[in-house]
């Protein structure tokens, strides 16, 4: 970082001891920083495996907004949040090293064929249930009894229409325990981290029962954030002028953190808004009420990463339009008093990323600072590389 960076962006600084403090966590990973990410879907995946090895404290706020395959199901069924990003990111910080884990991995990220008669695939949940299955046998108790309960209450509560076609198993046991706890999922998440042994916290940003719907620059609304990824329909034409939170209907639903969440945002190390689908992964974590108010209060580096892959989402949008975007929401809370240096200090670049002139000069214009690292490696170009990217994250992050 300038010299001039660390002038007018106080809370970033890359330690002095980069290196050696790398090496000193690779050593002693449990001590590591607390960085919080908002985040959704898969864009995540690698760097949570990377980060095993940096810190054992990463906190993974997702969005439960999913409208799209198995979790789309299970939605309509028990009107629920979604679950699939949550297990999908449980599943990225569990330690592989510790026995029994790999079984329950490869049991929680079975999905039943999507072809075929519904019988059938009932009949494969029930052998499930009653231990029979190869994936279930494998798995060691007490983890086989814990897993078996549940998918047996899976099956009591399950609706005679629930289509069990490309169903996840790992979606179906933690809608279980979300489903007999009350509809909480913090019981559920916490018992399958700690029989897990996953390396990390991970809660969705509400406990809530919503849809993310988008408003076009063209007018039109669309409803349902599998209408907005461009990956089970066709990509939208049109940018993206408003994206909200509603319960399937044309109005707006208002929703506020919990004090829990607020807590977890202010005792973060460093706020990462990362790589990931643009309105869907990262803005819609943004939505609930009280979450800018939060992140402003947190004193820590606020950074963002933006993707380097196709993202539909971003379509027509260049990086000072993301920038804006991403204050916008972040600032939603209270537009007045929020100022931009609560909450984003830097967007993070490839140092070969190009930027034209005027492009740079609307980001520098906006209060926020350019940090050119070396994070695409030849082997991973055009995608970040997860190794480069955890280690420079852990460098910025505060104790």
């Amino acid at each position: 970082m300038t010299e001039s960076n660390r002038q007018t962006c106080t809370h970033l600084a890359v330690r002095p001891d980069e290196r050696l403090g790398i090496a000193e966590l690779e050593k002693n990973p449990e001590r590591g920083s607390k960085i919080l990410f908002f985040s959704g879907g898969s864009a995540l995946r690698d760097l949570s495996r990377t980060l095993l090895g940096y810190t054992h404290n990463s906190v993974h706020v997702i969005t439960p907004f999913d409208s799209g395959g198995s979790s789309a199901e299970l939605r309509k069924a028990f009107h629920m949040p979604a679950v699939g990003d949550i297990r999908n990111r449980l599943l990225a910080l569990c330690d592989l090293r510790q026995p029994g884990n790999t079984e329950v991995f490869h049991l929680f990220s079975h999905r039943l064929p999507k072809e075929g008669d519904q019988g059938t695939l009932h009949n494969e949940i029930v052998q499930m249930a009653e231990g029979k299955h190869p994936l279930v046998a494998k798995i060691l108790d007490p983890m086989r009894r814990i897993v078996r309960h549940h998918l047996d209450c899976f099956l009591d509560l399950m609706p005679e229409t629930f289509d069990l076609r490309g169903a996840s198993v790992g979606n179906l046991v933690l809608t279980a325990g979300y489903l007999t706890n009350d509809r909480s999922f913090e019981p559920v998440i916490s018992l399958f981290s700690k029989l897990l042994h996953v390396r990390g916290l991970v809660r969705p940003v509400v406990n809530e029962h919503l849809h993310l719907a988008a408003t076009l620059d063209d007018g039109t609304t669309l409803f349902g954030q599998d209408r907005i990824t461009g990956k089970q329909y066709s990509p939208i034409e049109n940018r993206i002028d408003h994206l909200f939170l509603t319960k399937q209907t044309a109005a707006p639903a208002g929703v506020l953190i919990r004090k829990k969440m607020h807590r977890l945002i202010g005792e973060a190390g460093l706020i990462c808004y990362p790589m990931g689908s643009f309105y869907s992964s990262l803005i819609a974590n943004l939505l609930p009420g009280g979450i800018g108010t939060a992140i402003s209060a947190a004193d820590c580096p606020k950074i963002y990463i933006p993707s380097t892959g196709s993202d539909p989402e971003t379509k027509g949008l260049g990086l000072a339009d993301q920038v804006e975007i991403l204050l916008h929401y972040l600032k939603a809370d209270d537009p007045d008093r929020i100022g931009t240096e609560q909450v984003l200090d830097a967007v993070v670049i490839d140092c070969e990323r190009d930027l034209a002139g005027a492009e740079e000069e609307r980001i520098r214009t906006a209060g926020v600072q350019i940090i050119r690292r070396p994070i695409v490696s030849r082997n991973t170009a055009p995608y970040i590389d997860s190794t480069r990217l955890a280690q420079l994250l852990v460098s910025l992050a505060g104790e």
